[in-house]
């Protein structure tokens, strides 16, 4: 098996409305994680307050790199973590939207590519939707 050169790695953070509650997690695979977290299953945390919406992300290469960052950001003070995901989504839109939107919280599973430029379905792509 051909060894990748580049590993995507991703620090996200979740809310259930504006100015809510707020969840920063890591993980090596947002697509798979955000579908856990709609479906409820993502974490305790995250599906006791019901926390479905992500609200910022970043990309990293190295897993050393987004476990430094989720530290880091899970430390900052509230407010600043705030002012973070308003710099570049100043009205809290949910940055992941399912192509149909019932999927959103049905049992239903669905597999999406999160792209600098947004949320796209990748059986979309294929012409499966």
């Amino acid at each position: 098996m051909t060894k990748r050169a580049y590993h995507n790695y991703w620090v996200y953070i979740l809310t259930n409305k504006p100015k809510g509650t707020l969840y920063i997690g890591v993980t090596g695979g947002l697509d798979d994680r955000m579908e856990r977290h709609v479906l409820g299953e993502g974490s305790c945390f995250t599906a006791k307050y019901k926390l479905k919406q992500l609200v910022y992300f970043e990309e990293f290469q190295y897993i050393n790199d987004a476990i430094a960052r989720e530290k880091q950001l899970k430390n900052w003070h509230r407010q600043w973590k705030i002012n973070l995901i308003e710099k570049d989504n100043p009205t809290w839109k949910n940055l992941w939207q399912p192509l149909d939107p019932e999927i959103e919280d049905s049992a239903k599973p669905i597999k999406f590519r999160v792209t600098a430029g947004g949320v796209t379905s990748v059986l979309a792509n294929v012409g499966l939707f």
